[in-house]
């Protein structure tokens, strides 16, 4: 049996034992949709890239299964708009773009359904999507339902630690803004411009084509880097669980992760839903003040773009400014010994203190430029 063969079937037995009541017919569909239309790249993939693969597979579906199948077009549409809204980072890019625009009573949604067709209209991805999704199905509602969830997939990937979206809303802005007649050069000649360009000093033709496919390889590229860095994390997390905390806390996540409720965790676990809720809890706490501070920092802050080395944990010159202003004396040598690559023995060692009392004001300095990230 060829490997996507085996994930067809396991995806039959998923979907036959899920609570979402779909025909026969549409069971195929909705896998075919999933496995995508080269279904031969399984078979050469390494292991590590095929889990990923397996992990995007059910992502989709669990967008699907929550927000677009079985719903109204109409509303389904207005939910995709509304889960992309609620990104801060889109918000109030849009917020701020509209503030300083001619007109200011154009809503952040009225905007955002502007980039979302244009999207809809020039993306080639999701031209090919468009394509493929009407192969897999003639089921008008399962295509509209297929079609919102690629959209908000693809408009969530993590380039550069920033959505997708973000990126599409300034290629829009770009393209608006060069629009109209206010926009022609009064100082120069206006030049036509094709798909090639020839620099004044260059002999040969730049396609500008080309510079595209660039980009979108290099997006790709990004995606696929940023999954395999995830995949790690949950896999050392994973293992910390086991060891450090207890066997159900590992088994809790890789539940929580495949998209089940509480109360079903609950039961596949055999605790109380009270159980259940104080595990989670639990959970958080050691993926934020001790899985992803004390042991692994370094692989978590790369990840997640926090990093002091390379993201001076994830804050933008001004805000780190406000931090170091914030930092005590004590503190600032911390993170300059931090910064030149010195491990904690070595600048407690410096300094005099003791290992945990290091660790303490890097607690309180991490701690501080997470709220002044998050604010």
């Amino acid at each position: 049996m060829s490997l996507a063969e085996e994930l067809r079937q396991n995806w039959r037995s998923k979907l036959q034992a899920s609570e979402v009541t779909l025909s026969a017919s549409d069971q195929e569909s909705v896998i075919s949709w999933l496995l995508g239309e080269d279904v031969e790249r399984f078979e050469t993939l390494p292991s590590a890239q095929l889990a990923i693969m397996q992990q995007a597979m059910d992502y989709r579906w669990r967008i699907l299964q929550q927000r677009y199948l079985g719903i109204n077009p109409e509303r389904a549409y207005s939910q995709l708009v509304q889960r992309l809204s609620s990104l801060f980072l889109i918000r109030s890019r849009i917020r701020t773009w509209v503030a300083l625009s001619r007109d200011r009573r154009r809503t952040v949604v009225d905007v955002l359904k502007e980039v979302i067709q244009e999207l809809i209209q020039s993306d080639t991805y999701i031209r090919q999507q468009m394509g493929w999704i009407a192969q897999c199905t003639s089921n008008s509602r399962l295509r509209n339902a297929l079609m919102l969830t690629s959209i908000e997939e693809y408009c969530l990937r993590p380039i550069r630690n920033q959505p997708l979206l973000v990126y599409r809303f300034v290629n829009y802005l770009r393209r608006s803004q060069r629009g109209g007649m206010t926009q022609v050069p009064t100082g120069e000649l206006i030049r036509l411009v094709s798909e090639e360009i020839t620099p004044d000093e260059a002999e040969n033709p730049v396609s500008l084509l080309d510079a595209q496919a660039v980009a979108r390889y290099q997006d790709s590229q990004e995606w696929e880097e940023q999954q395999t860095m995830r995949n790690k994390v949950l896999q050392e997390f994973l293992a910390y669980l086991n060891q450090e905390v207890e066997p159900a806390a590992a088994e809790w996540l890789k539940l929580h992760l495949q998209g089940q409720s509480q109360e079903t965790i609950a039961q596949t676990l055999g605790l109380t839903v009270n159980q259940v809720y104080r595990l989670r809890e639990k959970i958080s706490y050691h993926a934020i003040r001790v899985f992803g501070f004390k042991h692994e920092s370094a692989l978590v802050g790369s990840w997640l773009g926090t990093s002091l080395l390379e993201h001076n944990l994830g804050l933008t010159p001004e805000q780190w400014q406000v931090l170091w202003q914030q930092l005590t004396p004590l503190q600032q040598k911390i993170v300059e010994c931090l910064k030149s690559g010195q491990s904690m023995e070595l600048i407690a060692k410096g300094l005099n203190l003791r290992v945990n009392q290091v660790m303490g004001e890097w607690s309180k300095i991490y701690l501080l430029a997470q709220k002044i990230r998050n604010g």
